[in-house]
């Protein structure tokens, strides 16, 4: 059997983030340890004090298709998806693949703050007539409609594991031979609707985030948007395309324990990250570094560790672990994407990226808390990690491709 049979190559990747449009201004910023987080601007949320966010202010105009509307989350997908293509070389040949787009928002960022305030009048003013006209597959048909795709387009929402979900079933859609090519990942945009829950929940931090510190005090809301473009190696081989990484691995699992707070042993995530090393064919200790989910909030962070102490058990060395959104907040539907494209950046570049802003870690002797600069390391594998409310849970394992085809 062909080696590389059965590994699936990510040939494209494209990003926009609060660090500016393109993967280059994403690893840049992170190479810098620059935050994007700060008081929004981009819309009133009518809050009492303008919660802090990591914000795209200058988002790229669009030529619009005639009589097709994009909502805020549809355009984030939209550039994230050309740009993927762009890189991937795959402009011209890629009518045959699909679209498998993530995202929690969908149509909320069109939703004003007044419904809150009036919800009748905001009805009979059409207010939620734009809202119905992006459910949550629309992302993936504007993607679709962009880049003139014939394969299937498909949405997907699991919470804030969506972005990683997508990857990891368009990932095996290819394996099964469903489709040849697949753009895969997450869109989401800041809402006030979206901010107006989060801070009913008491989960937002006042000031920028710091996950996984014992002085931590919630989260901080980001948006963007990250797509793959998946297929096998040999397909990538056959038209000649760049091989940035190798997905190993992954699995998608569910605590099963509560609506919205993650149990708070960790063992459904546990279950996770062990599953997609055993998919991936690797042990704890070939790991060498995970893209936490790391929110920031009490529960979520002190869960994620018990579920690292369980699953890296037997290693020889911590496991090394940071956050990144600590730099561009937790972009929902998009968080599990984007984090990916963090993961095979630090991997291509050679840099593990810290927290920003941890000084007090958790106690655990299980993790290696990255903090400070970034720490020049050479990567066999990194995996990422997300988790979500319901309990969803999906985890990823990436390789560079000089060890794997």
């Amino acid at each position: 059997m062909d080696k590389n049979s059965g590994l699936v190559a990510v040939t494209g990747i494209g990003v926009i983030s609060p660090f500016g449009a393109g993967f280059e201004a994403m690893c840049s910023g992170l190479l810098k340890c620059r935050s994007c987080l700060r008081p929004l601007t981009i819309f009133d949320s009518e809050l009492e004090s303008a919660p802090v966010v990591a914000e795209i202010r200058d988002l790229p105009a669009l030529n619009d298709h005639a009589g097709y509307r994009l909502s805020r989350t549809d355009r984030l997908a939209v550039h994230a998806a050309l740009d993927a293509a762009r890189a991937g070389k795959t402009a011209t040949d890629f009518q045959e693949g699909g679209a498998l787009i993530a995202t929690t928002v969908a149509g909320f960022a069109e939703i004003l703050p007044s419904i809150a305030s009036n919800p009748a009048r905001y009805y009979h003013a059409g207010g939620f007539a734009s809202v119905t006209a992006y459910p949550a597959y629309h992302p993936a048909d504007a993607v679709g409609e962009w880049l003139g795709l014939h394969g299937p387009c498909w949405g997907v929402t699991v919470a804030c594991a969506s972005g990683a979900v997508a990857i990891a079933l368009a990932a095996s859609s290819i394996l099964a031979g469903e489709v040849p090519m697949m753009l895969a990942g997450g869109s989401d945009a800041l809402a006030p609707y979206t901010l107006s829950g989060f801070n009913s929940l008491q989960a937002l931090d006042p000031d920028p985030c710091r996950p996984f510190d014992k002085n931590r005090k919630g989260l901080n809301l980001g948006e963007g948007a990250a797509v793959l473009v998946l297929e096998t190696v040999e397909h990538a081989k056959a038209r000649n395309a760049p091989i940035l990484a190798v997905l190993r691995g992954w699995a998608m699992t569910n605590d099963a324990f509560h609506q919205t707070a993650p149990d708070e042993h960790g063992r459904g995530l546990a279950q996770c990250i062990t599953q997609a090393m055993a998919m991936a064919h690797v042990d704890p200790g070939e790991i060498g570094y995970v893209n936490s989910h790391g929110t920031g909030t009490p529960l979520n962070d002190v869960a994620e560790v018990k579920a690292y102490e369980t699953a890296f058990q037997g290693r020889s060395a911590p496991i090394p672990v940071s956050s990144t959104k600590s730099y561009f907040g937790h972009c929902l539907g998009a968080a599990g994407a984007l984090e990916a494209a963090v993961t095979i950046a630090g991997m291509r570049s050679g840099a593990l990226f810290p927290t920003l802003r941890l000084t007090d870690p958790i106690e655990s002797p299980a993790v290696d808390w990255l903090a400070g600069e970034p720490r020049p390391r050479q990567l066999p594998l990194a995996m990422t990690v997300s988790a979500g409310f319901g309990g969803s849970n999906a985890s990823l394992i990436f390789e560079l491709p000089d060890r794997s085809v």
